[in-house]
């Protein structure tokens, strides 16, 4: 088989196309990404200009939003003037903010992509997209189905195309009606034979596949995802992309054999070749050049008021003698909800990390099947924690259970039951309740669930995973976790780990609600793992000789918080010591009136809720939304989502920072090297950074770069949405997701002294080209002075405030009358 012919080389070629394509998990491993990854070593401007160019993306607001958002007072004037004169000069500067303001620029833009396979239907009068796509999507869709389908596709274990192989030589009908397709499928043609049929010119072929593949970037990106990680599936699928383009070009090559009895030439002869060239240099467009300004002023309006109150704000003294503490996730939901429990109790002092809690495994719970990852997605875990065996089972409903789709079960249901359902489902629609259709984060572990979390024997093993840490192990993970939060004295009697989950029905994209850094799952497993080792006497004796002493009164408590529903739930009560148990009486009611104002402050933007009202009333209604069949927005997640601090609580504290912000703690004065700094920016880059950046491209461009509305989705196989039954698999976020979001790159603000920084970004060459690049803006706080430090082009620049701030809010409350973000404010509360 020939793969490469005068310099075409097509396995060099797939691996530059799936670069480009979506690399989106399945529906189950939802993780946020950048969405233009395969842009990510140029600038981030000229990656997207690029990016528009090839592709068609609109990676930029209209100018004309921009315009509005100017005239609203949203962008900065001052800041708007210090953008143009720092870009343009003092001498340029009268011509480009007129442009900026009056120019008229024709928008569209026509992409490069597609325009080889256009010729089908300019040459031959054929669509070949809408005579391929049907079959090709729902060939794909049965192959790699997760549990939908009733009859699973035959020859599965073999691979792809030799499960199609299985198929023409078993069944009667035949998925092609030429011969000569068949007996190129048998002789397991090449993709650069295929080619040699299709297109005929080989410095065509690689613009040709990239037409091909883009013209269905959801299917092609999502195979090309799971041939690189075959464990996203729960059910392996054994496929890799080269079999999709194959059968694809097969595919093809049987609708214009069948059409023109085989009586065609390849799609090269009727085109010049060079006019066809994807990736050459772009020429200059002067609207890039004006959006990117735009674009600029727009995020600095909102960096220099964060900068500004930073430098402002003035240190808290710590508490000796914390009335309690508590571990959260560095996640923006959580910010509020931190700011509330403070406010709550003054002496309670909290925490910020990734929320697995620096312990990376698989799950299994009683009667599971499959293994789970809880931890960061790009880690591949060497543990397992199983549920140990409990007498009460989960309960089943006969609504969803298996039989139900078999024709005698099926029936006898429909006509008994199913009248009850219907009946429960006319009810639900006025008073929304919990069932079995609902992802709860509660279901996630049990409340009175054990865990086997000890290793007590290295040959405890499953699947070529040790089941639990050792001690040795427990006690890295937690002396890691203590020193990169900055807690190693001073600790309470009692300390919350506090997971997130979410709850909502009748909802797709329900694990990109749930707690990133554990794999889009709830982080309860993750919390409970943290506390018993954190608890366990052999640990702490590891810890002292490291020197962190944990008292002997203190404990840790494992919770975890819906962000749906506000609501807390509490694991281990049994193991608090007397004063403890009495401790964590009082700090529950501390934690249900933060739950509740948290609730009240995010209802804000429920259009269907009051905001007004009663606090409990709100806190009711917020409630049940999140239950109701009808709610397409039962939490809008990251939204709005903008920046992320990383230094000591001081820091942010005093500020109203709106829910905008990732808190990660980190404390430089025990990282003097910047080794755990390095550690935590390479996670707040890619964590923080890839949320921001796919709710950026969700939000300039739904259509393309965005998952459009979720009310048409329908769930192909369990792997992925698309609309209608035989559409593109939709990548990124549904327009219910992001419509509140103002897309601007994320802003990091970092506490430490700007040489150290620099060389905590340098040691990682991934996480610096994050930087380098500014997909996300980078700012550093000198800790000393409070100096503030720009990193612009490869160095820190010092930074002087652009515009007079003034922002200051006497009372924690927020206005609830407006939908729109609030300024950063200093907060002036007792």
């Amino acid at each position: 088989m020939k793969t490469t012919i005068d310099g075409f080389d097509e396995h060099t070629v797939l691996h530059r196309l799936t670069h480009y394509l979506p690399a989106q998990n399945p529906l189950k491993d939802f993780v946020h990404h950048n969405t233009l990854h395969a842009f990510q070593h140029k600038n981030f401007h000229e990656a997207l200009a690029k990016a528009t160019t090839i592709f068609g993306y609109k990676t930029y607001l209209p100018l004309e939003d921009f315009r509005k958002r100017f005239n609203k007072s949203e962008i900065n004037e001052t800041v708007l003037d210090w953008v143009i004169e720092k870009e343009k000069g003092k001498e340029n500067f009268s011509v480009w903010k007129d442009k900026l303001l009056n120019q008229n620029y024709h928008e569209s833009v026509k992409a490069r992509i597609g325009n080889l396979r256009a010729n089908w239907k300019k040459e031959y009068s054929i669509n070949l997209e809408k005579s391929t796509h049907s079959l090709l999507f729902r060939v794909l869709c049965s192959y790699l189905d997760q549990g939908i389908a009733l009859w699973i596709f035959p020859e599965k274990a073999t691979g792809f195309l030799a499960a199609i192989k299985a198929l023409e030589q078993n069944t009667s009908q035949s998925l092609f009606s030429s011969t000569r397709v068949k007996e190129l499928l048998f002789k397991n043609a090449s993709i650069t034979e295929l080619l040699e049929i299709v297109v005929g010119k080989q410095e065509l072929y690689e613009y040709y596949l990239f037409d091909q593949q883009f013209a269905h970037p959801g299917w092609s990106g999502m195979i090309a995802t799971i041939e690189i990680n075959p464990s996203s599936l729960l059910d392996t699928r054994p496929i890799t992309f080269e079999e999709l383009v194959k059968f694809e070009l097969l595919l093809e090559i049987d609708v214009l054999d069948k059409k023109f009895n085989s009586n065609w030439s390849p799609l090269g002869l009727k085109v010049r070749a060079h006019e066809y060239k994807l990736f050459e240099p772009i020429k200059y467009n002067e609207l890039f050049e004006v959006l990117s300004l735009w674009q600029k002023a727009f995020e600095w309006s909102f960096y220099d008021q964060v900068l500004a109150s930073v430098k402002e704000t003035e240190q808290v003294p710590v508490n000796s003698t914390p009335s309690f503490q508590g571990l959260f996730c560095m996640d923006d939901r959580e910010c509020s909800f931190r700011r509330h429990i403070e406010h709550q109790d003054s002496k309670a002092e909290t925490f910020g990390t990734a929320a697995f809690f620096n312990f990376e495994f698989y799950y299994q719970p009683v009667n599971g099947k499959f293994h789970t990852k809880l931890c960061p997605a790009p880690v591949t875990p060497k543990y397992l924690i199983k549920e140990e065996h409990r007498k009460k089972k989960h309960v089943k409903d006969f609504h969803y259970h298996k039989h139900s789709h078999s024709l005698l079960f099926g029936w006898i249901i429909s006509q008994t039951l199913g009248f009850t359902s219907a009946f429960k489902l006319f009810l639900n629609i006025f008073r929304p309740s919990m069932s079995s259709a609902t992802t709860s984060s509660f279901k996630h572990l049990h409340k009175k669930a054990k865990l086997h979390i000890e290793n007590q024997n290295i040959n405890d093993r499953e699947s070529d995973l040790q089941v639990g840490f050792t001690i040795e192990e427990m006690t890295n993970r937690v002396e890691g976790l203590l020193k990169s939060i900055g807690l190693i004295k001073n600790f309470s009697s009692l300390i919350y780990v506090v997971g997130h989950g979410a709850t909502s029905v009748n909802n797709t994209h329900y694990a990109g609600y749930d707690c990133g850094a554990c794999c889009g799952r709830p982080s309860s497993v993750n919390a409970k793992v943290a506390c018993f080792a954190a608890n366990h006497p052999k640990v702490r004796e590891m810890l002292k000789e490291r020197g962190i002493e944990i008292p002997l009164e203190t404990q840790f408590l494992p919770a975890l918080h819906d962000t749906t529903r506000d609501e807390i739930q509490f694991y281990d009560e049994g193991i608090l010591s007397e004063f403890n148990q009495k401790l964590h009486f009082q700090n529950q009611e501390i934690f249900s009136k933060a739950l509740q104002n948290n609730a009240k402050e995010r209802s804000r933007r429920f259009d269907t809720i009051n905001s007004s009202d009663s606090l409990e009333k709100v806190h009711k209604n917020v409630k049940r939304r999140s239950l109701s069949l009808f709610e397409p927005r039962p939490e809008l997640n990251h939204a709005t989502n903008a920046m992320s601090v990383v230094g000591r609580r001081s820091m942010s504290k005093q500020l109203f920072l709106d829910r905008r912000s990732f808190l990660n703690s980190y404390d430089y004065q025990i990282d003097p090297s910047g080794d755990f700094l390095a550690v935590i920016l390479g996670q707040v880059a890619p964590v923080a950074g890839g949320i921001n950046l796919e709710y950026y491209f969700s939000r300039v461009d739904n259509q393309k770069l965005g998952a459009g509305s979720k009310l048409p989705h329908n769930v192909m196989g369990l792997i992925g949405v698309a609309n209608g039954i035989d559409g593109d698999l939709r990548p990124g976020l549904p327009s219910q997701m992001i419509e509140v979001h103002d897309p601007i790159r994320l802003l990091v603000v970092a506490e430490h002294f700007p040489e150290i920084v620099k060389k905590a970004i340098l040691k990682n060459p991934s996480t610096y080209e994050w930087f380098k690049n500014e997909w996300v803006k980078l700012v550093v706080v000198h800790p000393e002075n409070k100096q503030l430090f720009v990193f612009e082009k490869e160095d820190f620049i010092h930074y002087q405030a652009i515009q007079k701030t003034n922002y200051v809010q006497n009372e924690l409350e927020v206005d609830v009358e407006t939908k729109e973000n609030l300024p950063i404010s200093i907060l002036k509360t007792a």
